[in-house]
């Protein structure tokens, strides 16, 4: 293929510059263009820009988004593309919309398709896309690239013909797009049938420091408030024979972390266990995120999830089953927290989410959430404004809820009945302060010894530390060291047991919360670090340092001086 061939560029802006946030959906559609003989004669090229880059953000300053998408456009339009394929999503459609607008009016002749989640939702929500493509595009995309280029660009067919000759494509001015009541996606693709992106080089995860690896399409629930709501209600699972081989390149590459595309991975137990042991022999030391269902796990699973590093996300999304019924989930709270169990008996690291703003819930509500999700003791909580997403059918069924909401990204609730947006500022704090303590905090460990001895539940403890946040510099919203974060927490731990009498139990406490932090940063980083403990640091990590009373009353204090490290069977302590 020589330099003059005519180019497709597949392009998309990053939310950040990290595994997860990798160019997986437009890498796809670069692959797909690749594998198409009838267009061998384009050059296909994946080009990604992140909201973290420097020329970003330095963009950003001089003129706010406008520039930044000026300056994308003018990037893609160097090398005078073809067509230019975007991929959009939530944190992307304004700026990639305004970049499509910049590039026809340097290159009125290029084509400009948009294509994912934003676009499926509302592909007529467009100012200066050509052409947008509902659901899944590695079949569509190519064959409208395929239609274009034989017509040099341009159609004969009306907008309106067109839209039906290739299914799922939307062409701008058409009437009966623009006043249809229902979303017409393209074909579903068979797995089977579609490139892999990693295994022909359009995706070198070694750039991303890990991969987004995609095990299936589709979903079998139907929560509301998802994209996945209204799409296929099957999985389908791509073949173990490219997973095996996808695998192994990430294990060439020695890339150490991998998240898993699939929101229910466990919803076929025998895959899953298939899965766990092909990942144990192909990559024993690569850490993998799952999503999971916890009403499937049970112990065999959990000790399979046991023999591999990998930490496992559930959406447990509220603890009242009367407020998940709206949104289309179940929950049986008593078998929720057996099953998590098998978790913490085997050892799996594992953590819940958790949306506040859902329909029939309350401020009250979602701090019982909070209560509950950290009485089972995750690694961490993720917590998140509800999103009344387009194309969804929480979208369909909002204002008969007397639902308020933002319509522009990302389309948070303003208001409920029951949420007012007083209460939705409450819970935002409330999530920022339980985002900093628990989770970039790692206070897993040592968090319900605290609040036992305070005898308080965790939301009122977290709220009382969202006000202690205030009273600081900067808020609790705003990324911070791990140092800040261990001194912080010493300081408001010690305030709340001084206030209540229990000073006696202020040395073991800021001990726990300096040694599990410590270690948890040398886990995460290989930060090796010393510090001074009241007590010996073997007596601190020993299962009686659970219950602060006894601990205080039957150990006798030892000043020392601890080295935490990295040792030759991972993370060590001693005494300096």
């Amino acid at each position: 293929m020589s330099e003059h061939s005519p180019k497709i560029i597949c392009t998309t802006v990053l939310v950040e510059t990290s595994p997860q946030a990798m160019p997986l959906g437009a890498a796809c559609i670069a692959s797909s263009i690749k594998a198409t003989k009838t267009l061998e004669s384009f050059c296909v090229e994946l080009a990604d820009f992140s909201r973290e880059d420097e020329s970003f953000q330095k963009a950003v300053s001089l003129g706010g988004e406008e520039r930044a998408a000026q300056m994308i456009a003018q990037s893609l339009a160097k090398s005078k593309p073809f067509a230019v394929c975007f991929s959009v999503y939530v944190w992307n459609h304004v700026i990639l919309d305004k970049c499509a607008g910049e590039l026809k009016r340097l290159l009125p002749e290029c084509v400009t398709i948009a294509g994912g989640p934003e676009v499926t939702a509302n592909p007529m929500n467009f100012l200066n896309m050509d052409f947008t493509v509902a659901g899944q595009g590695e079949v569509a995309v190519p064959a409208l690239i395929e239609h274009l280029a034989a017509k040099d660009g341009t159609a004969d067919e009306s907008p309106d013909d067109l839209i039906f000759q290739i299914p799922g494509v939307y062409a701008t001015g058409s009437k009966n797009a623009a006043h249809s009541l229902s979303v017409f996606r393209a074909t579903p693709c068979s797995p089977e049938s579609v490139s892999s992106p990693y295994l022909d080089g359009t995706l070198d995860v070694s750039k991303y420091g890990g991969a987004l690896w995609e095990l299936a399409r589709g979903c079998p629930f139907k929560c509301s408030y998802c994209y996945e709501s209204k799409g296929e209600k099957k999985i389908a699972y791509f073949p173990l024979a490219r997973l095996e081989k996808e695998l192994e390149l990430f294990a060439r590459k020695k890339i150490p972390q991998v998240f898993v595309l699939d929101p229910t991975y466990n919803a076929n137990k025998d895959r899953a266990m298939q899965m766990l042991k092909l990942i144990q022999k192909k990559a024993p030391g690569m850490f993998f995120y799952f999503e999971a269902r916890a009403e499937f796990i049970d112990r065999e699973i959990a000790r399979a999830f046991a023999k591999i590093p990998c930490c496992i996300q559930f959406g447990l999304q509220s603890s009242n089953p009367e407020v998940l019924k709206k949104v289309h989930r179940t929950l049986d709270k008593k078998q929720f927290a057996h099953n998590i169990g098998f978790l913490n008996e085997t050892g799996v690291t594992f953590g819940f989410d958790l949306i506040y703003g859902l329909p029939g819930d309350n401020l009250q509500g979602f701090k019982n959430s909070i209560d509950f999700a950290l009485s089972l003791y995750p690694n961490n909580l993720e917590l998140f404004c509800l999103s009344v997403l387009p194309g969804t059918n929480l979208h369909d069924d909002a204002a008969g809820y007397g639902m308020v909401w933002d319509e522009n990204p990302p389309y948070h609730v303003i208001c409920t009945p029951q949420f007012s947006k007083r209460d939705l500022a409450s819970a935002q704090k409330l999530a920022e302060a339980t985002n900093l303590f628990y989770t970039q905090g790692r206070a897993v460990p040592w968090f319900n010894s605290v609040l036992y001895a305070l005898k308080e539940k965790p939301s009122t403890f977290l709220w009382d530390f969202a006000i202690f946040c205030d009273s600081r510099a900067g808020g609790h919203s705003d990324k911070k060291s791990a140092e800040y974060i261990t001194n912080l927490q010493k300081e408001f731990v010690r305030g709340k047991l001084q206030a209540k009498k229990l000073n006696r139990l202020v040395p073991i406490a800021e001990d726990l919360i300096l040694m599990h932090g410590a270690l948890g940063q040398c886990t995460f980083d290989g930060t090796e670090s010393s510090f001074a403990t009241n007590y010996h640091p073997d007596d601190v990590m020993s299962e009686y340092a659970a219950d602060l009373d006894f601990f205080a009353r039957n150990a006798g204090k030892q000043k020392c001086r601890v080295r935490v490290f990295e040792g030759k069977n991972g993370v060590d302590w001693r005494t300096i």
